[in-house]
């Protein structure tokens, strides 16, 4: 069994920094949808943050997981620095796993990826715990198994823009 991802011979185009931005800011907005929260709904916010740690370390960052921790927690009307401790812990561990992950094909990845999402929920949830908050229920176990489900779609929608082939020419034959 080879450790290479399965599209390793595929060159990918530079990420462009506006597409970065947009697909945080659209996660950050759906987790915005007043829907209600369900203990084990997914975080999409979180799957899009460590995708972009995981696959452009040098843009994205700690420092962003904070931030978009931030406006979600002021948003909720949580715990003020809840979602922002939990985002900043899965960035950083999706920051220090990045270079081994990309060696996995996407649904290894996935598996790796779980017990981040994991630590982020339990990192929240004690959190809430701490100041008062009520359990929300055994559903919460639920939440990082629908997260690293979605993390095959997320890879394969938010490469997309990557894998298109360049204007091919007679100086750049790739």
């Amino acid at each position: 069994m080879s450790l290479m991802p399965r599209d390793s011979n595929q060159l990918l185009l530079p990420a462009n920094p506006f597409f970065i931005g947009f697909t945080l800011l659209a996660a950050l907005l759906l987790e915005m949808v007043p829907l209600g929260r369900h203990p084990a709904a997914p975080d999409l916010l979180a799957v899009v943050l460590v995708f972009w740690v995981v696959y452009q370390p040098r843009r994205v960052g700690v420092g962003l997981g904070f931030v978009f921790g931030l406006l979600v927690d002021v948003h909720s009307g949580a715990v003020l620095g809840q979602h922002a401790l939990a985002y900043t812990v899965l960035s950083f561990f999706a920051l220090a796993a990045h270079r081994r992950l990309l060696w996995f094909s996407v649904p290894e990845q996935a598996l790796q990826i779980l017990p981040l999402f994991a630590l982020a929920e339990a990192v929240s949830l004690a959190t809430r715990m701490l100041v008062g908050g009520m359990f929300p229920g055994w559903w919460i176990v639920a939440a990082p198994l629908f997260e690293a489900l979605l993390w095959a779609p997320v890879v394969w929608l938010l490469l997309a823009p990557q894998r298109r082939a360049p204007d091919p020419d007679q100086i750049r034959p790739l």
